[in-house]
């Protein structure tokens, strides 16, 4: 959910709050000490609903500053394998030859459509990383 301007001062108003849009690392880091003072309070209270603001100031401004790219696609299959324990073989079950696999792995040969389908589908990783320039 965008978080707008307009939102936050709606918030802000109804709940009676002190706080606004983090621009830096010293807002930051003030709002980070307050959400760990709050960081128990119970839902529908005053604190929770500060809870709730501030948690959301901070997500938005640790995107914007801090932003998380996506994984590289081959190092992503390479993980998923290890977690769900597969091998090389166990991967050409899916997509093909053992060899195409190892030339995969290896970056020598880029993923096709219908790759990224079964691998998406059996390792539930997300497209959008399949899909990135490796």
């Amino acid at each position: 959910m965008e978080l707008t301007n307009n939102m936050i001062k709606l918030t802000r108003k109804r709940f009676n709050m002190e706080h606004k849009v983090i621009k830096n690392e010293k807002e930051y880091n003030k709002a980070l000490i307050r959400l760990e003072k709050i960081f128990d309070a119970k839902k529908g209270t005053k604190e929770g609903d500060e809870l709730e603001l501030l948690s959301l100031l901070i997500d938005k401004y640790e995107q914007e500053k801090y932003p998380i790219d996506l994984p590289d696609p081959i190092e992503a299959i390479k993980f998923r394998m290890e977690q769900l324990g597969y091998k090389q073989k166990d991967l050409a079950l899916v997509i093909g030859l053992k060899s195409r696999v190892s030339e995969i792995l290896n970056k020598k040969r880029k993923l096709t459509l219908e790759m990224i389908r079964k691998l998406s589908e059996t390792l539930s990783i997300p497209t959008d990383i399949l899909l990135k320039e490796y």
